[in-house]
């Protein structure tokens, strides 16, 4: 019986990493292509987009984006959707560091049981939740509440679906902090709130750092609920805008390319400084030992 053919080395070697190669760059280009269509586009007239979609500008046309920027209601969207922005990443990052803190640092009377009641919001994402929300904050309004139609009812709304998940990835890495050092920390005199934020804060600071990233992501982008929430077009947010704009102005895909490019832009620019942080937040251990 013949003895199969060995592989040579050389192949062993170099079609795996060739194979990785082919895969990161097939999938690279299909998440880039759009963008790159998008920014092109944004300086096109309409003509050039629909005789040639994909070919470079040349010359550019920057009248669209200076017509936008030139606009007053395209920095009211800016504006709105900054203060949700912040306003959510800054509550759900102190809710949810609190919240980790306890189920992982402390002992309590039913604590797997509130944990779990946590890992519930998991199953219920926010396109099935909405509605019951929306009748939720219309309730409030009974007490003097006035959620519909308000920015803090974003901002409420939006920090409420962050926590589940964020608690459960920062509940891993203040579990990761060694025990020697809370009971050190213990006997020099910190209290339970001295040890979280002198010692415990500054330990995770890349896990807490990746959180505010992915929750700045997902507010700036977030469409569903400013939709539900917000009825005067004073406080809608970019995302609202570009839905309102491209109803306004099907016809003219070189503006309406122009406005999406340019609510686009900040997160583009942000998730590229935060890119690091994302990874390393999420990737790498609170502490070692």
């Amino acid at each position: 019986m013949r003895k199969p053919i060995p592989t040579p080395r050389w192949m062993q070697k170099n079609v795996p990493r060739m194979i990785q190669y082919i895969i990161l760059t097939v999938t690279s280009t299909m998440v880039f292509i759009p963008i790159v269509i998008l920014l092109f586009g944004s300086v096109k007239t309409t003509g050039q987009m629909y005789s040639n979609p994909y070919s470079i500008p040349n010359p550019p046309n920057w009248d669209n984006i200076i017509n936008i920027l030139s606009t007053s209601s395209f920095w009211r969207l800016m504006k709105n959707s900054l203060i949700v922005m912040l306003s959510t990443t800054a509550i759900t990052v102190l809710v949810c560091s609190l919240v980790a803190f306890i189920f992982a640092r402390m002992e309590f009377r039913g604590k797997n049981f509130f944990f779990n009641l946590f890992t519930l919001g998991l199953m219920f994402p926010i396109n099935v939740a909405i509605l019951p929300v929306y009748f939720v904050l219309r309730q409030m309004t009974q007490f003097g509440i006035n959620m519909i139609d308000s920015l803090a009812g974003v901002i409420l709304v939006q920090t409420a679906f962050q926590l589940s998940g964020n608690i459960m990835i920062l509940r891993g890495f203040f579990t990761a902090v060694p025990q020697d050092l809370q009971d050190a920390a213990y006997i020099d005199g910190c209290t339970n709130f001295d040890f979280f934020w002198r010692v415990m804060i500054p330990l995770v600071k890349p896990s807490l750092a990746a959180v505010a990233a992915l929750v700045m992501i997902a507010s700036w982008n977030d469409l569903l609920v400013p939709l539900v929430v917000l009825n005067s077009d004073s406080l809608w947010t970019l995302p609202l805008g570009v839905m309102q704009f491209q109803g306004q102005y099907g016809q003219d895909l070189a503006l309406i390319s122009a406005f999406v490019a340019l609510s686009s832009i900040p997160t583009i620019i942000f998730y590229f400084f935060a890119e690091k942080q994302i990874v390393s937040g999420l990737t790498a251990g609170a502490v070692k030992g």
